[in-house]
């Protein structure tokens, strides 16, 4: 084994850490079984369970129901589509999918859950009813499938996932666990994620919340709503899935993509921890640190997904049963037991092979006005602006062919970053979206803005 790979193995005080937690989720929850999982650089490197049955525990192989885990997963497809030009985010949903009655939400307010759709479908608990009372998009929206005018607040819909399923049977042609399975299960290596369960699986039950008593709850397909949460899949597969939302792979989505879906699209809930919501992805504030994920629930079953993308660390737990477990908070907890007890370790500092002598040549001090700022040429061949205080905007920029720079991040994400040249070539300021940044205060060599006071600088008298 290598040095690498030696620093990636949990250290025993580590992992009964782990397996401590999820005994006492397992015991105060009261669940039959709890299975849970942690990855870090790429590879599970954990795996704990704890079980009712003596003698006998799942595995990592073991599938359970996922819930509204499965959005992220049909997230995934309708971003692929985008990627592909067959559509526009901000597409109204009737250039794709016409005649729902509901065709002026976006696809993006539907993938952030802030198109105004209900929370449920119309009728009886569709997650404990045959999916034949719900056989057409109309039985799932019902005549008033609005609560809030679209784009005005996060609301979230489980209809509005229905309605990307359908989209994504739509654009391709083919019902949506089967795309599924080409173009995200199958070059993932998520073998044993599926639509329906397989052996070996988990039974969903309820548990008495007075008793220690359970009875079994009913399994029901999905029908339509299948793309909100029909998916049944085990830790192993969930973790690898997990570093996937944090990593990317070229085969189904970029690392920008889905640095894109972790980008907060929807506000959060001012009485929560969440930090928003994302395309498909929930965010979330767990001491400080970003996780992205989400959380699932189905009648006899939870789970809980999250990935630091900062630690490189994912945690996965699911457990069978309806309530009781909080699998989400579960997750959240081992992620960050791994992350505190054993900090990820910085890559190496290693200097440029060879560094843009443009870029170069405009690293060092800059000032905004007054306001000092530092541009730094990063060992990514990205420049860094930061303040030089405590406070001031930072942002990153990535070069362009045209020789300006555009931001990635903060308030200049988006914006383009420019030297301008005086005739005999050297730079005479930076100009970043309409800011001048100028090599002094104020610099009297520059064109700032509204000109700069002939008398110069001066003190009182």
């Amino acid at each position: 084994m290598d040095a690498v790979s030696e620093d990636l193995v949990l250290l025993p005080a580590t992992r009964r850490a782990l397996t401590h937690r999820i005994a006492v989720a397992q015991s105060e929850g009261r669940a039959p079984s709890v299975v849970a999982a942690v990855a870090r650089g790429g590879e599970v490197r954990w795996e704990g369970t704890r079980t009712s049955v003596e003698g006998h525990g799942p595995d990592g192989n073991v599938q359970y129901r996922i819930g509204s885990i499965s959005k992220t997963f049909t997230a995934v497809l309708v971003m692929r589509l985008r990627d592909e030009g067959l559509l526009q985010l901000d597409d109204p949903l009737e250039k794709h999918l016409p005649g729902t009655g509901v065709g002026e939400v976006t696809i993006a307010q539907l993938l952030s859950h802030t198109g105004g759709l209900a929370a449920e479908t119309p009728g009886e608990w569709w997650e404990r009813t045959p999916a034949a009372m719900r056989p057409e998009l109309a039985d799932v929206l019902g005549e008033d499938p609005f609560r809030w005018e679209p784009g005005r607040r996060h609301h979230y819909s489980n209809p509005g996932y229905t309605l990307l399923g359908s989209l994504v049977e739509e654009v391709r042609g083919r019902p949506w666990a089967e795309v599924l399975r080409a173009e995200v299960l199958e070059p993932l290596g998520l073998d044993r994620t599926t639509a329906r369960p397989q052996a070996p699986h988990a039974g969903g039950w309820a548990v008495h919340p007075w008793a220690d008593v359970m009875m079994p709850e009913p399994l029901e397909d999905l029908g339509l709503m299948a793309a909100a949460g029909q998916l049944w899949s085990t830790t192993r597969d969930l973790a690898r899935f997990a570093m996937f939302l944090a990593r990317g792979e070229e085969r189904v989505l970029s690392a920008e993509t889905v640095r894109e879906m972790r980008t907060p699209a929807a506000p959060p809930d001012p009485a929560s921890a969440e930090l928003g919501y994302g395309l498909g992805v929930q965010l979330m504030d767990s001491s400080g640190r970003k996780l992205a994920g989400h959380t699932g629930s189905l009648p006899g079953f939870v789970a809980g997904l999250w990935v630091s993308e900062a630690d490189d660390i994912a945690a996965v737990v699911l457990a069978n049963c309806t309530s009781g477990l909080p699998a989400a908070s579960v997750a959240a907890d081992l992620l960050a037991i791994v992350a505190d007890a054993e900090p990820r370790l910085p890559e190496p500092w290693k200097p440029f092979r060879e560094a843009d002598p443009v870029a170069l040549e405009l690293c060092g001090p800059w000032y905004w006005g007054t306001s000092a700022q530092v541009l730094r040429l990063m060992s990514d061949g990205l420049l860094e602006l930061a303040p030089m205080g405590a406070t001031g905007r930072a942002a990153r920029f990535r070069a362009e062919p045209d020789g300006t720079w555009t931001g990635l991040t903060g308030y200049y994400a988006g914006e383009t970053l420019r030297a301008v040249r005086r005739v005999d070539g050297s730079v005479s300021h930076l100009d970043l979206g309409s800011f001048v940044f100028t090599r002094e205060p104020y610099d009297a060599q520059a064109p700032v803005p509204g000109g700069v006071d002939p008398q110069g600088w001066r003190g009182i008298g």
